[in-house]
């Protein structure tokens, strides 16, 4: 049985409330992995033990930018060896001026090295503008791609909305990928692939219905031992709904 992670963003509407109980509710609908998007404030040694209890591996974390600086890069590190997390992932950043690039990437660079002496890899998350030209002329995506070493972890829809054969782009990156993003939704019209409009009218949707090619990019994943990290957004009619849906659906892919 093929073993799938969740992006706990998705549940966003209970864990703020009720961490423990979502993570619960993960590991009863039979998700192996969790990708954690914040901590609400909970004790590292708390998590671990919930993480534990309910048989559940941390497969990663979404950590902003902020966390990663000089000033907060310790406490960070403390609580990831914690709960047994060696993959921290940043889920975005500012790039809008080509100055904020250039913090950005050494940012990255100065962050990687730390984090790598306390065996933990680190990773940048996509969405669809990172493959356009920016107001300065530079493709984010390939800036980091040249300007850093950072593992890529690619979101699988955002790729797919700006108008990329998501698997296609994976194999091209494969020795930076470890994990991926399995998402599913309804892309943008075509006009508006540029920077500044590609996120316009794409909908999110549980995986199987949407129009991102779920099963090659579900194949991919398979052929090359990439972990498929869930993450569906749409809240319909709750979160627990919307990811059950998603993991009733890929095993029937088995």
């Amino acid at each position: 049985m093929v073993e799938y992670g969740l992006q706990m963003y998705s549940l966003r509407d209970v864990t703020k409330e009720d961490l423990k109980g979502s993570l619960k509710q993960v590991a009863d609908m039979g998700y192996k992995y969790v990708e954690f998007a914040g901590f609400f404030g909970h004790k590292a040694e708390d998590v671990k033990a919930w993480l534990d209890e309910y048989g559940l591996i941390c497969s990663g974390t979404h950590t902003g930018a902020d966390l990663i600086a000089e000033d907060k890069i310790d406490e960070t590190i403390a609580y990831h060896e914690t709960i047994g997390c060696k993959n921290l992932i940043v889920p975005g950043m500012d790039w809008s001026t080509e100055e904020k690039m250039d913090e950005n990437i050494a940012l990255l660079n100065a962050a990687q090295k730390k984090l790598q002496e306390h065996g933990i890899a680190l990773g940048y998350h996509n969405h669809s503008e990172e493959f356009f030209p920016t107001a300065y002329g530079k493709i984010i995506e390939d800036e980091i791609i040249k300007r850093t070493s950072v593992e890529l972890e690619i979101d699988t829809f955002w790729a797919f909305n700006a108008g990329l054969d998501p698997v296609a782009y994976c194999e091209s990156q494969k020795d930076r990928i470890r994990v991926i993003h399995l998402k599913d939704g309804i892309p943008t019209r075509p006009e508006n692939r540029n920077i500044q409009h590609v996120h316009e009218g794409a909908a999110d949707r549980s995986v199987g219905e949407g129009e991102a090619p779920i099963k090659a990019v579900r194949a991919w994943a398979m052929k090359h031992e990439v972990l498929m990290v869930i993450e569906s957004v749409d809240l319909s009619p709750t979160g627990p709904d919307e990811v059950r849906r998603c993991i009733d659906y890929l095993r029937t892919l088995e």
